[in-house]
């Protein structure tokens, strides 16, 4: 019982449940009890905020909402109305309960991260499995990961396939196929098989400990506008007592003051804000969004433009090959490929293992292992597969091999390059074979985003640090029309201040290290959170957990939404606040009907912030990412 009365939540309703039967029979004097029932709720739900009013102040001389509440609460007792007391009482119990259900609702969704991390990990130490807490887990430990098992850090599968939920990360609403190589995340589920990783993020350092602390920080107390409406808490509650007493004095009847007290509690108005907030938050969650900051929802509602980082927010931020051309007569395309494939197998170079990871991707398992490797550096790889010499490389290594391009091959890599690409030439046996183009390729639902923010009103920019061309193209496949490349940070960060001294309030949206000075200076900064940097995710506002840009307009929308109905919410307070008092005053309203009239204002507030918690969700299938990359290769 001790430890059911320790839970707040738990202790509220038990008081609410007890208050009930005591105003009714306080109401319809049922029984002959010495004293009236309506001391329960008063002792009850009355106390405590009679408490906390005292309290703020005592100590910090905190004229809220409490205070004038205590104050028409015991004027209540004083001149005989109890019932009016406990009603007063009880009715701003219900109402501070229902905040507290909104608010837990909110964070729902994002506080389920917290316990998704396991408590134990498998670890295999000289061919032996060990099972060690999960903080005990150092880099580069080995990890075993049974079927059904959560995974502890991040790191890469050694040996092993299967399939991982990653649903909690990414969105993906299927399994995705992992094996040897692969990258895994804390708190993704492993669906079926064992495999073997290596530790690589662990602690506060692995992707689910990062998220969580983005979740913690997540406080709608710091919004400004619920400041402001603090502010004006405090003003009415002088305002009140100003007009309880002129009523007194003007007609004699200090009923009329009571219920002017009782009427004039400015509850719905503090409620307007923050609930409203926390419903959004809560909103922002379903669509793998975490909101840093309380007030950034309230800021974005202002924005006038968006700003795009390029690689790895309107891009995946990995090359990956969209073209395949051979120019040699016995050569098709697919064996040109496979050739190139297998010359760059053991390439530890980004654009190598982007040829490797797109042969497989298209065509499965390659034909054999290259017989012999040599790596030149910053120019290419030389191998021998099938007993065939394969160059793979820049312009300068065919130069420096004696090779000539042929016409046609230079025509077709001045086109990939205008695109953006980036060209790996390939020459078979000293001949010249053909090229193979790499490109960051867009994200495929860049360009609905982009449409979408412009319907909007709001205005986009591209900020990126790429060329011209690479630029130009992704910002023309998108849909943006003001570019800015070669950006270095401090070009991003001027730029933004730019359109900002010019009365555009900037939203910057990047993953990298160079965006987080940009992050930082914009209005509102969003970070790609799943693969952003810590150092931009901690430079940011808000994060997209699961990269999904598609996103932004809504998250676009919810903000006005939410200024639209904390705006609501005010002005339905402040009107019911003071037809209620023209009541009072005129002797119509008593405290009982009072208490009633003003306490259904802070219910209908709430409700009204609790519908944002729903607003514009539909249900959407996510297509597994390696279904949707694979539509990029049916051009070659």
């Amino acid at each position: 019982m001790i430890a059911f009365l320790k839970n707040e939540g738990k202790r509220t309703v038990l008081f609410l449940v007890l208050s009930i039967p005591a105003l009714v029979v306080s109401f319809f004097h049922i029984g002959n009890l010495p004293i009236d029932a309506a001391w329960v709720p008063i002792l009850l739900c009355g106390i405590p905020i009679v408490k906390g009013a005292v309290t703020g102040l005592v100590t910090r001389f905190d004229i809220k909402a409490d205070v004038l509440v205590s104050i028409a609460l015991v004027a209540s007792i004083m001149i005989g109305e109890t019932f009016a007391a406990g009603e007063v009482a009880f009715i701003m119990a219900v109402g501070g309960y229902l905040e507290e259900r909104t608010v837990a609702k909110a964070r729902a969704g994002i506080e389920k991260l917290v316990h998704l991390t396991p408590a134990t990990a498998r670890v295999v130490r000289d061919g032996r499995e060990e099972i060690v807490p999960a903080e005990q887990v150092e880099i580069g430990d080995v990890l075993r990961v049974l079927a059904g098992e959560t995974v502890v850090v991040d790191g890469t599968i050694l040996k092993g396939q299967t399939s991982i939920d990653q649903s909690v990360m990414t969105g993906e609403s299927l399994p995705v196929d992992k094996g040897a190589g692969d990258e895994v995340f804390s708190g993704t589920v492993n669906q079926f098989g064992t495999f073997d990783m290596t530790a690589q993020k662990v602690g506060e350092d692995s992707s689910l400990q990062r998220m969580i602390r983005l979740v913690q920080s997540a406080d709608a107390g710091k919004a400004k506008i619920v400041g402001l409406a603090d502010r004006w808490a405090t003003w009415i509650v002088v305002t009140a007592l100003l007009a309880a007493g002129i009523t007194w004095l003007v007609t004699g009847e200090i009923i009329r003051s009571v219920t002017i007290l009782v009427v004039f509690c400015p509850c719905a108005l503090v409620l307007a804000t923050p609930t409203a907030v926390m419903a959004s938050i809560g909103n922002a969650t379903k669509f793998g969004i975490l909101v840093r900051e309380g007030d950034a929802l309230e800021r974005l509602s202002q924005v006038k433009r968006i700003a795009f980082d390029k690689t790895g927010t309107l891009t995946y931020g990995r090359p990956e090959v969209v073209q395949v051309h051979s120019v040699d007569s016995l050569l098709d395309d697919r064996t040109l490929f496979s050739l190139a494939a297998a010359a760059e197998l053991r390439s530890e170079h980004p654009l190598g293992k982007a040829i490797v990871a797109g042969y497989r991707q298209k065509h499965g398992a390659l034909p054999g292992q290259p017989e012999a490797f040599e790596l030149l550096a910053g120019r290419g790889v030389a191998a021998r597969v099938t007993g065939q010499e394969i160059l793979a490389g820049k312009e300068a290594l065919m130069a420096e091999q004696k090779i000539p391009l042929p016409r046609e091959l230079l025509i077709l890599a001045d086109k990939a390059k205008r695109k953006g690409c980036t060209v790996i030439y390939l020459a078979r046996n000293g001949c010249a074979a053909g090229l193979i183009a790499l490109s960051d390729t867009p994200r495929p639902d860049a360009a609905q985003t982009i449409a979408a923010i412009h319907e909007t009103g709001v205005q986009t920019v591209l900020l990126t640090g790429d060329a011209e061309a690479a630029a130009s193209h992704i910002a023309g496949l998108s849909g943006i029309r003001d570019v800015r490349a070669d950006c270095l940070p401090e070009t991003k960060l001027e730029t933004i201040r730019a359109y900002q001294a010019g009365n555009e309030p900037v939203c910057m949206v990047g993953d990298g290290i160079n965006d987080a000075p940009a992050l930082k200076t914009a209005l509102v900064g969003i970070a790609m959170g799943g693969i952003g940097s810590d150092i931009a995710i901690d430079a940011a506002d808000i994060a997209l957990i699961r990269d999904d840009i598609k996103s932004v307009p809504h998250l676009l929308a919810l903000s006005q939404k939410m200024m639209r109905t904390i705006k609501q919410n005010i002005a339905f307070s402040l009107i019911l606040n003071f037809v209620a008092i023209g009541f009072a005053i005129a002797g119509v309203l008593n405290p009982v009907v009072g208490a009633l009239v003003h306490n259904a204002g802070s219910v209908v507030v709430i409700i009204n912030s609790a519908l944002l918690l729903r607003w514009g969700i539909k249900k959407q299938k996510t297509k597994n990412s390696h279904v949707v990359r694979e539509a990029q290769y049916e051009n070659y």
